[in-house]
């Protein structure tokens, strides 16, 4: 079968290898849709934390089951998505539930090689049925339930104000899950197009852009007393610093984004605001389930998410233009 590895920063191959066979307790999923996410850009470009090439990328997925030994819910036929995060399932965070930051994480396409390929093996306990999605629908479930994570954790409830600064996929998903709390929701970022977008997309209440008075434009939209919570999805040291900034007194700042540096922030105003930070990663199966079942009613739509498609034939020509801020890719995903 052909495969796409990223032999090294900047340099994609095709490589070709055996088609899996599956083992008891596993699946093989013949890849119908790979998603591009900012994990993918970072390996790319040599910044991503937790990686060494040469490496298969790829983890936002859907398929269609071709094989499965052991476990007779899922069938030959099923179209399905993943949960790419591989937990050991005995570590202190697996013990208490929190899988999606086990101790000795192994994350398809970062700390193993991932779905760039045509068939995959994975455990059927990380595989989810989804056959009332369509295969677009199927491959952005990940990335979305890693903003249901973020609001779950955050516990935003209808009334409060949140700020999501960031607009890319994983921010425009903490926007949509915010809204469908009831909380009213404030987005941020430096990019014009994209804050249109928020509110076409996401149903945002209000945008700001990042670099035109911030902080008396938040100020204004919450009578002074500024979100109750704040989400970073930038992934960027500067915004993230600075978002201590926009957060009320009682309130909490949590990390969405993901940066390989150090963050100082003023401690002097952290405690004078009694503030919380707390950091999100991945996601649970329970956050799966209910953007798999918010899809289903019809409260996320895919459609006008996905701004970019190619197939498997020409990833390596294409990769560089959607990574392009020129060329206002929100997501592009490689067809099978």
């Amino acid at each position: 079968m052909r495969v796409i590895s990223c032999k090294e920063p900047k340099h994609l191959q095709e490589i070709i290898e055996d088609i899996p066979t599956a083992r008891q307790g596993e699946v093989i999923i013949k890849v119908k849709r790979i998603g591009i996410c900012g994990t993918d850009v970072h390996a790319y470009n040599g910044n991503q934390p937790y990686f060494t090439y040469p490496r298969v990328l790829g983890h936002e997925l859907s398929g269609e089951i071709v094989d499965v030994v052991g476990d007779d819910k899922i069938q030959v036929g099923d179209l399905v998505t993943i949960i790419p995060y591989m937990e050991c399932g005995k570590c202190v965070a697996c013990r208490n539930g929190k899988t999606n930051c086990c101790t000795d994480m192994k994350v398809f396409g970062v700390h193993m090689d991932g779905g760039m390929k045509e068939y995959i093996r994975v455990p059927v306990d990380h595989v989810l049925k989804v056959n009332n999605l369509s295969l677009d629908e199927a491959s952005m479930v990940e990335p979305l339930s890693i903003g249901a994570h973020a609001v779950r954790r955050s516990n935003l409830k209808a009334g409060q104000i949140a700020l999501v600064i960031g607009a890319g996929p994983i921010g425009l998903g903490v926007m949509r899950l915010a809204k469908l709390t009831g909380a009213t929701v404030i987005a941020m970022d430096v990019n014009e197009d994209r804050l249109t977008f928020c509110k076409q997309w996401a149903g945002v209440d209000h945008i700001v852009h990042a670099q035109k008075n911030p902080i008396d434009r938040v100020k204004d939209f919450t009578n002074g007393e500024f979100p109750t919570v704040v989400f970073d999805a930038t992934g960027n040291k500067s915004s993230m610093m600075s978002a201590f900034n926009f957060v009320s007194h009682g309130g909490m700042l949590v990390y969405v984004g993901l940066v390989k540096d150090d963050l100082i922030f003023n401690h002097p105003e952290f405690h004078k605001r009694e503030m919380s930070l707390l950091a999100s990663r991945n996601a649970t199966l329970k956050d799966f389930l209910h953007v798999i079942d918010c899809i289903e009613e019809g409260l996320i739509q895919i459609d006008g998410l996905i701004t970019n498609r190619t197939n498997f034939s020409m990833i390596i020509d294409d990769f560089e233009s959607y990574i392009n801020p020129a060329n206002k890719v929100i997501k592009a995903v490689i067809e099978m």
